[in-house]
Order: structure tokens, then sequence, then C-alpha cells
């Protein structure tokens, strides 16, 4: 069997077994093997459809090559707020703020992310930018837990497998072509965390990465889309869009739409979402911090955040996880948390 034989099968439409997903992980991850057929076989695959299943097995291969931060005794109280990214919609990194708020208030955030890809300014460029040294050891990371509350996974250092990949992945990003590792990301946090809430960049994939959750066995997890309209939308559960959410785990049962009035928000409208470049997200936060920020945006983060504080369990409901995350937002904790980031990586 070789990788030509799996681009046979896709090519049939019939779907991977877990035996398949293993031998092609090791053959995408081997250096000496052909660009050309890579792509092919991520082509066959992105054009057949990767099922859950399938993800999910690519997901156990690469987590399993990936650098292990032993981490392990914070995992099943832990939560990572990621996007797929890909939507190309210009978006603020709510994500990373939102990291900022879980902190400040007791929950432990295991944040997996990279450099702006398809935006101005990714998670780590941000993050980076608050103070956050992304080279950080795995010892650093596990005191970063314990002193700061949190830690972020700076994805190339974490999963070396991916170098001998990146060649292929630009070749297809040369031809438009997406594959499996646009959206293998956010299920590849080497921390393992139990909690996930994902963004994802298309509706259609809300309910196939829930269930690529639900195989990977997480404790509770929540895939959510931004809807803009017009076939447009965001990796983002926002205050300005109706959001198809989908649950997994504890929360397999939730399936369908969340409206910003259902936990009691008005509708703002995108523009108050947008991003920039690092230097102007800098700016933003301080504009969050200062309550000079749009409304929609700071609700926006707020709904992330008490989302995922009833996500771990720390409040009951969304509602009344609001003003806990509205208080650390706007009382001073999350910015006494970014001046406790940079005291820590300064050391």
């Amino acid at each position: 069997m070789g990788l030509e034989d799996l681009t046979r099968t896709l090519a049939e439409g019939r779907a991977l077994a877990d035996a398949d997903v293993a031998f092609a992980a090791a053959s995408l991850a081997d250096p000496a093997g052909s660009e050309e057929g890579k792509a092919a076989f991520l082509t066959a695959l992105a054009t057949k459809g990767e099922t859950a299943a399938e993800i999910a097995a690519f997901a156990r291969e690469f987590r399993a090559r990936a650098v292990d931060p032993g981490v392990g005794e914070w995992s099943g109280r832990a939560i990572d707020i990621v996007g797929t990214g890909g939507d190309h919609a210009g978006g603020f990194n709510i994500s990373s703020v939102v990291v900022l708020i879980l902190a400040s208030a007791g929950v432990v955030v295991m944040k997996h992310g990279n450099r702006g890809i398809t935006s101005k300014c990714g998670s780590a460029d941000l993050l980076s930018a608050l103070g956050v040294k992304l080279d950080a050891t795995p010892e650093v990371v596990r005191r970063a837990l314990a002193e700061l509350g949190y830690a972020f996974f700076f994805a190339p250092a974490y999963h070396p497998a991916f170098r001998h990949i990146a060649p292929v992945r630009k070749l297809l990003a040369s031809r438009g072509q997406r594959s499996v590792f646009n959206i293998l990301g956010p299920v590849i946090n080497p921390g393992r965390p139990a909690h996930v809430l994902m963004g994802v960049f298309s509706a259609a994939w809300v309910p196939v990465l829930a269930d690529v959750l639900q195989e990977l066995g997480v404790e509770a997890g929540l895939t959510a889309h931004g809807d803009l309209g017009g076939g447009r939308g965001i990796d983002e559960l926002t205050t300005a869009t109706p959001n198809r959410v989908r649950g997994a785990g504890r929360l397999r049962e939730i399936d369908g739409w969340w409206q910003p009035r259902d936990h009691g928000f008005g509708l703002g409208t995108f523009d108050g979402l947008r991003g920039g470049d690092v230097a102007e997200n800098l700016a933003i936060v301080d504009a969050i911090l200062e309550g000079r920020a749009p409304t929609v945006l700071i609700d926006t983060l707020l709904f992330n955040a008490a989302t995922a504080l009833w996500l771990t369990r720390t409040v009951p409901t969304v509602r009344e996880g609001v003003e806990l995350a509205r208080d650390r937002l706007l009382g001073g904790a999350v910015r006494a948390k970014i001046a406790a980031t940079r005291e820590f990586y300064a050391a």
C-alpha cells in the first residue's frame, strides 16, 4: 500500500479507516515523500469531504507526534478558546482577550495557536505583544499554568512533524486548495484540555467539528459560527450575528442557533468587531480595558467568556456568567493579568 493507493480510494468516494489515516499521516510527515503525491492525496481527501472520523484519526496521529508539555494535572479542568481561522472576515482577536478574562476568573486556560496566516494578527502575534514568550519551554509553560492560570502553546514549537508538511501546504495554498490541515489546528492542542469552545469558519463545518470533539472524548465542547449573511461568516460566537452552534460531550444535545438576545445582549453591527495588525489590535485592547471600545465588541467578549464559564461549570448558565466576565474585563482584573504576564515572562 502506498499514498497513491489511498488517493485512489478517496477518488472512488470511499472513506479512510484508522489504519489508512495512520499510514497517510506517516507519509505526509516523511521529508522524503513526493510533494506532488502528498498534494494529490490531500486534494482527493478534501474533494471527497473529510468525515469527522477521518479528522479525529488525523488529530490522534498528530497529537501522538506532538511534544508533550507535561500538563496533565491541569488538563481535566482546562479549556481552549480557539478558532479555525480561514473566514477572511478581518475580525479582532476575540479569543486572546477571552483567555485573559477566564484566567482572571480562576478558569485554567490552555490556548493553542499560531501567528496570523489568513489574518494580519493571529493569537500568537497579539499574546506575544502582551508579554507571552512564544518559545517558552514546557517547564516555563507549567509554571505559567500554576502562577498565571493560563498558558500558550505555540503550534510550531509543539508540532515538529508539521515542518515537513509545510511545503505541501504552501503548494496547495498557491492553487487555492484547502486541506485537512486547515482544520486540524483546533483539535491537536498538546495540552489536551477537557473543554473546548471552537469558532468555525463555515456553518456547514459546525456539526462536523463538534463530532470530531465527540470522537476525541472532550468532557464538554461547543462549536460556533457567526453568520454574516450572503454566504459570509466568522469563526466566532458574536453579538453581531445569529450563531450556528453544536455541542459535544456533556453538551451533545445542543444543536441549533443562538441569538444574542437569547443571552441578554442587543444585536450589534459587525464593523465594531473588525481588527487590524498587531499595533492596531493592541490599541483596541487598551480601548476595551478603558471601556471605550464598541459595545458590540465588549458584548462579544462577554458572550464568549460567559459561554466558557458555563462550559467549565463555573456558572450554571451563560447569562449568569456575563456579569462575572464583565467585572473581570472592566474592573481591572484583566489589566492586572496582563501586567502579571509581562512580569512572569520577563523574569
